[in-house]
Parts: structure tokens; C-alpha cells; sequence
């Protein structure tokens, strides 16, 4: 069995415990692993916060622009995707690197790396915007209802 749903979400902060709360009821609900549901929970949240304050400006009625989050559980993985409309990456990205020491920002990505199997960071083929996606391969509780057979 597969679950998969889509949120749009306006860009504002209270739209990240939102986006981490319904990952979060989805994978208790089909019976992932908590260790796994809590790190894409935080890889998810790294994701929507990043996209909440770069993801772009206004639109014409002065209302912040929106960020969509996509999440497909499959049997043996889970993918994530956040895009937003914003500028983008200025930058073609490779493997984040950490934030220095004393650094206010800067750790999301990296912690995204560490917390995924697999990451994929750039930009929107056709009208400009960021996206990140991750994966993480599953590990189901012994009673989960949803488990491949």
C-alpha cells in the first residue's frame, strides 16, 4: 500500500508545525519506525522553514506567497518534496557543508543531508524556484497495518 498527499501552504511560520504534524500522524498511522518518522520529521521541518524564509515575496494582494510539500510513503521508502517560487539557488548545489560555529543560519540543508538517504537541492525547471527533496528508506514497527508484504 502507498500514501501520498500535497499541501500548499502559505509561506508563514506556523505552516512548518503543520506540514511536521501531518508526516508525523501519516507514518505513526501506517506504523513506520519512530526513530525514522522523527528524523524525516526534522528534515522535513529544515525544508519548510528554509522555504518559509526564502521562498520568495508577496503576491498582489500582499498576502505571502505560497510553498507546496509533497510526501509519498511507498512500502520501502518514504520521498519528500518542498518547492517553493522564490529566486532559487543562485548556485548550482552540491553537498551542503556545515555552518560554522558561531553561525546564526546555515544548517538546514546539511542537516537534511544527514538525516536522508538521498537528497536532491536545486531549482524549478521552468518558472524559478527551489526544491529539495529527500528519501529515506523505511523501517516499519513489528504491528504496522500498512507494512509491504
Amino acid at each position: 500500500m502507498s500514501i501520498w498527499w500535497s499541501l500548499h501552504l502559505r509561506r508563514e511560520a506556523a505552516s512548518v508545525p503543520l506540514a511536521r504534524r501531518l508526516l508525523l500522524g501519516t507514518m505513526e498511522t501506517a506504523g513506520v519506525d519512530p526513530d525514522i518518522s522523527y528524523d524525516l520529521s526534522v528534515a522535513l521541518s529544515e525544508a519548510c522553514a528554509n522555504a518559509v524564509e526564502h521562498g520568495g515575496g508577496v503576491t498582489t494582494d500582499g498576502s505571502p506567497q505560497a510553498y507546496r510539500v509533497t510526501a509519498y510513503l511507498d512500502g520501502e521508502k518514504c520521498h519528500i518534496e518542498v518547492a517553493d517560487s522564490g529566486p532559487g539557488f543562485t548556485a548550482p548545489q552540491r553537498a551542503p557543508r556545515p555552518a560554522s560555529f558561531d553561525a546564526e543560519d546555515g544548517r538546514g540543508l546539511c542537516l537534511i543531508s544527514e538525516l536522508a538517504d538521498h537528497v536532491q537541492i536545486g531549482n524549478k525547471p521552468d518558472r524559478g524556484g527551489a526544491v529539495v527533496s529527500f528519501d529515506k528508506i523505511l523501517k516499519w514497527r513489528k504491528d504496522a497495518p500498512l507494512m509491504a508484504v
